[in-house]
């Protein structure tokens, strides 16, 4: 019995690897950083990114106190059935960015969580899309609630692929 797949084979199959580092355990150094804080030792490398940002390609490039850039790069590793590059990888740059501005007005001990995410896909993101820029900006951060809203880019052309906003709830001591 012989099989057909009913697609052409590629050329060769690939693979991807990443590594990350642990997060690590909640120092006294560390609990007594703010927000911004801990996001500028992340972009200088003194603490460890995310580990969901080497997983998915992108990178925290710039943190000042209400405003954060992500970068991120498609490719085809990322595809859903269609072919298109899948929209989690967009609503998770969009979370990280919007989150990321609330984190930076915390101050130390204090931490978010996500409780509402509202993302618009605007255009397609395909396997050989440019570097994209995720510019994310914090509008209201409160005592119990923070919002958020951030756009996504294409870096080399400005055009727009999606926009987010996001409710968080602030975790104080």
């Amino acid at each position: 019995m012989t099989t057909t797949t009913p697609y052409a084979a590629a050329a060769a199959d690939r693979s991807r690897t990443h590594t990350w580092h642990s997060r690590p355990e909640p120092t006294p150094e560390i609990l007594g950083m703010s927000g911004l804080e801990i996001l500028q030792a992340c972009i200088k490398g003194a603490l460890p990114e995310a580990s969901i940002m080497s997983t998915l390609g992108f990178r925290l490039v710039e943190a000042e106190e209400g405003f954060v850039v992500f970068e991120g790069d498609p490719g085809d590793h990322l595809l859903n059935p269609m072919g298109t590059v899948h929209g989690g990888f967009l609503a998770t740059l969009l979370d990280s960015a919007l989150g990321s501005a609330v984190m930076s007005r915390l101050p130390a001990a204090t931490t978010y969580t996500t409780v509402q995410l509202g993302a618009h896909m605007i255009r397609p993101v395909l396997a050989q899309t440019p570097t994209l820029r995720c510019e994310g900006t914090a509008l209201h951060v409160g005592r119990t609630t923070a919002t958020a809203e951030a756009r996504v880019v294409g870096a080399e052309d400005g055009k727009l692929y999606a926009h987010g906003t996001t409710t968080c709830v602030v975790l104080r001591p």
